[in-house]
C-alpha cells in the first residue's frame, strides 16, 4: 500500500490509494474523507506490474497534465502508466447498472470492499507505456517526486536520479550522489528557498543532507532505515517520528538563528584543476553572463556563471557521477535538445579524471531572468566509459593482465571536422592523452548513449600529459591531426584521419541495431549494444594503433604541462607548449601531402622553432596563441606574460599578477566591444578561480595589472 497526492483534489481531504495485489495487480483506488463520514472510495484503475521476484510497487506520483502515473518497484524499476481521470467512471457506472446503488459505503468498513472491487473486471488491466529495468538496482526504489516538470527518483543505491518525459517515455537526464556514505536515500524535499534536501539513512543515524551547503542539516540516531518515519520540515522547527521497538519517538528542534555567516561560499571542496568557458549568454535587462565548467579534485564538476559587473561566482549544477579526481574538460559546441529552445548555449561536455573514467554530457543553457544566477541550465547524461568496467564479466579473466586501476586521463580534446557533407551523422570523436602511456581515440555514438574505445597507441613509452586534435584543410579535402606531449618533453603529430575513417564506417554499420538506453525492459538488451559495437569494430578491418607518428621533436628537457595550436592566416599550424622547466616553445608547422592520392600520406614539416627557456620561475600550466604573433602564459609563479613571437625569439611585452595560488589552467577567449576594440579575457584556476581581462598590443608596454 502507498500513498499519493490525487490532483484536482484538496490534499486534506481526498489522496490516491494504491494497492499491489496477486499476480503483479495493482490498483489505483481515489479516497476521500469528510468529517464525520466514513471514506469515500472509487476504484479508478488497474495496472499489471512486470514480472519480477519480489512483485510489488513502493511509491508512485502522478503527472496531471500528462495523466501518466510513474511507479517504483521492489526491483528497483519506474515504470510508466497512463491514468485517464475518467477511467473511474466505467467501474461506478458498472456496478449501479447491474444493481449497485452507489459504490460509497458508509455503514461501516466491512463493505467496502464489496461495494469497490466486485466489478473491478470492468477497468482494463493497463501495461506500463514506458519501463526503466532496475534502474536503481535491486534494492528498491524509495520515492518519486514530480519538481517543475521534471521527476526525481530516490533508491538504496545512493544516487537520485532526475528524469523528464518525452514522447510518453522515460529519460534519464542525469544522476546524483549526494555525499559519501549515504547509500539508503528515501526522500527528497525541495524547499521555498531552492534548497534540496536529501532524507535517508546512514548506518543507524536519520540523515537530512542539504545540496545547497554540501552538509549534513541533522543526524538524528533511530536506529536504521527498517522502520516507518515521517519528517516535516517548516521554518519554524523541524520534527522527526520514528517508531523504535515498539514505542513512537519524536524529535522536535525549533529553528534557530544561524550563528554561522559564510562570507564567500566555496566552489570545490577540494582545488580546481580545470576550467573551460562554455559561452556567453545573453539576458534581457541583464548585462552578458559567461558560463563556465570547472573540474576539481572533489570528483565534481561544476556549472557556473561568472559575471563581470557582481563579481560572484553563481553554480548551475553540480556533476558527481566520477568517482575520482576530474583533470580535465573538452567541449564540442553543437544542436541541443529541441524542446529547451532555440536560444542559448548547447554543447557536448566531456569530463575525465583518475581510475580511467570518462563522462559525457549535453549541456544547455538559456537566460531566465526569474532564477538568481539569470541563467537556466539543463544537463543530460549522454554516456560513460571506463577501461575496466566490463573486467569482471570477462571470461578466463585470470589469464588476462587487468588494466591498471591508476591509470589517469591526463588531456581531452575533441577532434574537430567528423561531420561533413558526405558524413552527415554528427559522430564525435575525443582523443585521450592516458597516465599507462596510451593516446587513445573514442568515438560517441549520442543517439545511442554508447562511448567506444576505437584506437590507441603506446608510442610515447611514459605518461602522456597533454593531447590537441587540430583540422587541416584545402581545396582538394582535409586532414584529421593529432598533437601529443609527454613527460620527457617530446612532442608527436600524428594523421589521424584513417582510423577515424574506418571508425566512422564501423560505427555506422552498428548504428541501426544499436537503441538509446530507457527503452529497454530487461538487463540483457542494456549489454546488448556495446557488444554489437565491439563486434562490428572487430570485424572491420580497422587498425587499433595509430601507427608511427609523422613527426616528433623533443621541445623541452622535461614533461610538457600546457599545449596549444592555432591556424595561421596562410594556412599553417603554430604550435606553443609550457613545461615543468619554466620554459616555452613554440615551433610553425606545414602540412603537405606525398604525391599521388589524398590517403597516400601526410608531411609534416617543422619551418620554424623557437625557444625561451626560464621564460617562467615555475611550471607553465597554461598557454594561448592570442595572434599569429602573440602568445600568454600563466605559471605556478603567479606571472601571466604577454609574449610577441619575432623570428628567431620571443620578446615579452607585458605581465600581470594573478593571485591564484598553485595554477592548474588557463582559458581564453576574445570579445569585441561595442567601439569596435578587441578585449581579451582569461580566466584562472587553481587553489581558487580568477578571470582578467585586457587588451593586447605588438609593442612593448611598461609592466602594469591588468582589469579584473
Amino acid at each position: 500500500l502507498s500513498w499519493a497526492p490525487r490532483p484536482g483534489l484538496p490534499p486534506d481531504t481526498a489522496a490516491a490509494l494504491l494497492a499491489s495485489g496477486p499476480d503483479g495487480e495493482m490498483l489505483w483506488l481515489d479516497v476521500t474523507h469528510r468529517p464525520g463520514q466514513a471514506p469515500w472510495v472509487r476504484l479508478m484503475g488497474r495496472y499489471l506490474l512486470p514480472p519480477c521476484k519480489q512483485r510489488w510497487h513502493t511509491c508512485a506520483a502522478f503527472l496531471p497534465q500528462e495523466e501518466l502515473l510513474v511507479c517504483g518497484d521492489r526491483r528497483g524499476s519506474l515504470l510508466l502508466f497512463p491514468c485517464s481521470s475518467s477511467s473511474g467512471w466505467a467501474a461506478e457506472n458498472t456496478s449501479i447498472v447491474n444493481g449497485g446503488t452507489d459504490p460509497v459505503v458508509e455503514d461501516s468498513s466491512n463493505e467496502l470492499e464489496p461495494s469497490c472491487l466486485l466489478h473491478k473486471r470492468a477497468l482494463p488491466l493497463e501495461s506500463p507505456l514506458s519501463v526503466l529495468f532496475g534502474l536503481h538496482g535491486k534494492t528498491g526504489v524509495t520515492s518519486v517526486t514530480i519538481h517543475r516538470g521534471y521527476i526525481y527518483s530516490t533508491g538504496r543505491d545512493g544516487v537520485y536520479r532526475q528524469l523528464r518525459l518525452r514522447d510518453q517515455q522515460l529519460e534519464v537526464l542525469q544522476k546524483h550522489r549526494p555525499c559519501k556514505g549515504l547509500q539508503w536515500i528515501e526522500e527528497l524535499h525541495f524547499t521555498s528557498d531552492g534548497d534540496l534536501l536529501v532524507l535517508g539513512f546512514h548506518a543507524d543515524n536519520f540523515v537530512v543532507w542539504s545540496s545547497r551547503t554540501g552538509e549534513n542539516v541533522h543526524c538524528i540516531p533511530c536506529g536504521g532505515g527498517h522502520r516507518s518515519w515521517s519528517y516535516c520540515n517548516s521554518p519554524l522547527a523541524k520534527v522527526f517520528a520514528f517508531i523504535k521497538s515498539g514505542d513512537v519517538m519524536l524529535y522536535h528542534c525549533e529553528a534557530e538563528p544561524c550563528e554561522q555567516q559564510v562570507l564567500l561560499p566555496s566552489l570545490h571542496g577540494r582545488e580546481i584543476t580545470c576550467v573551460r568557458r562554455l559561452g556567453a549568454v545573453e539576458v534581457p535587462g541583464h548585462a552578458t553572463v559567461n558560463v563556465f565548467v570547472t573540474g576539481s579534485e572533489d570528483t565534481t564538476a561544476c556549472v557556473l556563471v561568472l559575471s563581470e559587473n557582481s563579481r560572484a561566482a553563481v553554480p548551475l549544477a553540480r556533476l558527481s557521477d566520477h568517482i575520482s579526481s576530474v583533470r580535465t574538460l573538452a567541449f564540442a559546441m553543437g544542436p541541443g535538445d529541441e524542446g529547451f529552445g532555440d536560444e542559448g548555449l548547447s554543447a557536448l561536455l566531456f569530463s575525465a579524471g583518475g581510475r580511467a573514467q570518462i563522462e559525457c554530457y549535453r549541456l544547455l543553457c538559456a537566460g531566465d531572468t526569474a532564477s538568481e544566477s539569470a541563467v537556466a541550465c539543463q544537463v543530460i547524461h549522454v554516456a560513460s566509459h571506463r577501461l575496466d568496467k566490463h573486467w569482471e564479466k570477462k571470461k578466463n579473466r585470470h589469464k588476462l593482465v587487468k588494466m591498471d586501476p591508476e591509470t589517469r586521463y591526463m588531456s581531452l580534446s575533441v577532434v574537430p571536422g567528423t561531420s561533413t557533407k558526405q558524413r552527415p551523422t554528427p559522430w564525435k570523436f575525443l582523443a585521450a592523452a592516458c597516465s599507462d602511456a596510451s593516446v587513445r581515440i573514442f568515438g560517441l555514438l549520442e543517439a545511442a548513449q554508447k562511448l567506444v574505445l576505437v584506437a590507441e597507441s603506446f608510442h610515447h613509452q611514459r605518461c602522456v600529459l597533454k593531447v590537441e586534435a587540430f583540422l587541416h584543410t584545402w581545396a582538394e579535402g582535409e586532414r584529421h591531426l593529432l598533437c601529443s606531449a609527454a613527460t620527457d618533453g617530446s612532442i608527436a603529430f600524428w594523421d589521424i584521419t584513417g582510423p577515424i575513417m574506418d571508425a566512422a564506417d564501423a560505427l555506422h554499420q552498428a548504428e541501426g541495431e544499436m537503441q538509446p538506453l530507457g527503452e529497454c525492459c530487461c538487463p540483457a538488451a542494456l549489454l546488448l549494444p556495446l557488444t554489437q559495437v565491439s563486434i562490428a569494430l572487430l570485424t572491420k578491418p580497422v587498425s587499433p594503433a595509430l601507427g608511427a607518428p609523422l613527426v616528433t621533436i623533443m621541445a623541452h628537457s622535461c614533461g610538457v604541462t600546457s599545449l596549444h595550436i592555432r591556424e595561421t592566416p596562410e594556412g599553417r599550424h603554430l604550435v606553443a607548449s609550457g613545461s615543468d622547466d619554466g620554459s616555452i616553445h613554440v615551433c610553425l608547422l606545414e602540412v603537405a601531402l606525398g604525391r599521388g592520392e589524398a590517403a597516400a600520406g601526410t608531411c609534416l614539416q617543422v619551418l620554424e622553432r623557437v625557444s625561451r627557456p626560464c621564460a617562467h620561475a615555475a611550471h607553465v600550466t597554461g598557454i594561448r596563441v592570442l595572434q599569429p604573433d602573440l602568445l600568454l602564459s600563466a605559471s605556478v609563479d603567479q606571472r601571466l606574460t604577454l609574449w610577441k613571437w619575432c623570428p628567431g625569439e620571443l620578446v615579452p611585452l607585458s605581465t600581470t599578477f594573478f593571485h591564484v595560488p598553485d595554477l592548474a589552467e588557463l582559458d581564453c577567449w576574445e570579445v569585441v566591444e561595442a567601439g569596435g576594440e578587441l578585449r581579451y579575457y582569461c580566466v584562472l584556476c587553481g587553489q581558487g578561480l580568477e578571470m582578467l581581462c585586457g587588451t593586447a598590443s605588438s609593442k612593448p608596454l611598461p609592466p602594469q595589472e591588468a582589469p579584473q
